[in-house]
């Protein structure tokens, strides 16, 4: 059998086949990706740069926001019972005919102050002033009858029962001219108490039947209004407290009284109540049956941060005001910043709202202008046009 020989292993220190020539190969390639690397990192730090010089040079402040501010104050706050209602006269009625007859004159004009018990109609009364003369001539005769019979009873001449008669019988003659005396005064007609009147569609010659309008009468000073108050606010109600009332087409004007009546029932379906207050109208500027609106003070005054209802936003997660701060910009000037700050509001009146917590007194709080603001805006105040801040603002007209 022929001998096999078996390959021997390379010595140690050699190398495998191909070794040196793969080495070879990866130096080249592993210095060209570190020469890209290179390349990449010069070429992205410099368009780093100079995009870093574009947002620098492209960066320009923001312009700051026109707004109203005002340093907030405190102000007393009277709390007020404020409702609507109506003028009504103290003394108010329908002058009326209680009997018919022919008007023969008119003793007013239409709109004239009448005092208590002047003449206001005059209806033909001729015939009941005749029949009146003559049930009086008659009363006179039984008066002489009766005078004649009580002498010739004192001599037994006539019988008692004669007198008794003659008595009676006077006293109904009596009755009757007084009856008519009666009739013929119900047809003067006269003012039952001073006021003024109203408009007449009464003329003389014109023919009244019993219960007739002439014209109203009415008393202007003192005057009433009526008004309801809820039942939530009757404890702020009380007899003898002072009312302020206003009317539309009286801006100018407002008028004081005192509560003089709370009725004694409230209203089944609006749970309200009715409240009679007596205001005094010496110009007679408040007519019967104008609307009005009335203030009732009640309680002591309170104090209360109060602004104007135009700073405060309302939104679904609270309400906010902003409040302009001083600070250093970038250059070290001082500059207006908003900051947005929530707060708790109080009551309300007029063009104003007070506030419960959230500001402090002295506070510059921006009016007006804040809907384009955000936290750190920078603002820019001028008070030209700034918002009304009126406690009790009427109406204006330009």
């Amino acid at each position: 059998m022929a001998d096999v020989k078996t390959a021997s292993p390379p010595p140690s220190g050699a190398s495998a086949p191909g070794g040196p020539r793969k080495r070879r190969l990866w130096r080249p390639m592993i210095i060209m990706v570190g020469v890209v690397l290179v390349i990449v990192a010069i070429i992205a730090g410099v368009k780093f740069m100079q995009i870093s010089a574009m947002i620098a040079q492209s960066k320009v402040p923001l312009p700051a926001a026109v707004v109203t501010a005002m340093h907030v104050p405190f102000d007393d706050w009277q709390p007020r019972v404020s409702a609507v209602g109506s003028i009504k006269a103290v003394k108010g009625v329908d002058v009326t005919t209680e009997v018919g007859g022919i008007v023969r004159t008119l003793g007013f004009k239409p709109g004239q102050e009448v005092a208590d018990q002047a003449l206001l109609v005059q209806l033909n009364a001729d015939s009941d002033i005749a029949l009146l003369h003559s049930l009086e001539a008659t009363a006179d005769l039984a008066v002489i009858v009766l005078k004649r019979d009580k002498a010739q009873l004192a001599v037994n001449a006539v019988s008692q029962a004669q007198v008794d008669t003659d008595t009676a019988d006077l006293k109904a003659k009596l009755a009757a001219a007084e009856q008519q005396r009666a009739l013929v005064a119900k047809k003067t007609i006269r003012a039952p108490f001073a006021g003024r009147i109203g408009i007449t569609g009464v003329n003389p010659g014109q023919y009244l039947n019993p219960g007739d309008k002439v014209a109203t009468l009415q008393t202007f000073d003192p005057i009433y209004i009526d008004f309801t108050v809820p039942q939530t606010q009757l404890e702020a109600i009380d007899i003898g407290q002072e009312v302020s009332v206003t009317a539309d087409g009286l801006s100018n004007q407002t008028f004081t009284g005192r509560i003089s009546t709370i009725d004694t029932q409230f209203d089944p379906t609006t749970r309200n109540v009715t409240v009679e207050a007596t205001v005094q109208n010496p110009g007679h500027s408040l007519v019967p049956g104008m609307f009005a609106r009335a203030l009732v003070d009640s309680g002591t005054a309170q104090r209360y941060l109060t602004v104007p209802q135009t700073s405060v936003t309302y939104n679904p997660y609270g309400t906010t005001v902003f409040i302009a701060t001083a600070k250093k910009n970038d250059k070290g000037e001082d500059v207006l910043t908003a900051q947005q700050t929530f707060i708790k509001t109080g009551p309300t009146r007029g063009d104003q709202v007070a506030i419960v917590s959230g500001v402090k007194e002295g506070d510059l709080l921006i009016t007006s202008g804040q809907m384009k603001l955000k936290n750190g805006s920078p603002v820019q105040i001028n008070n030209s046009a700034a918002p009304l801040n009126d406690p009790a603002p009427t109406p204006q007209e330009h």
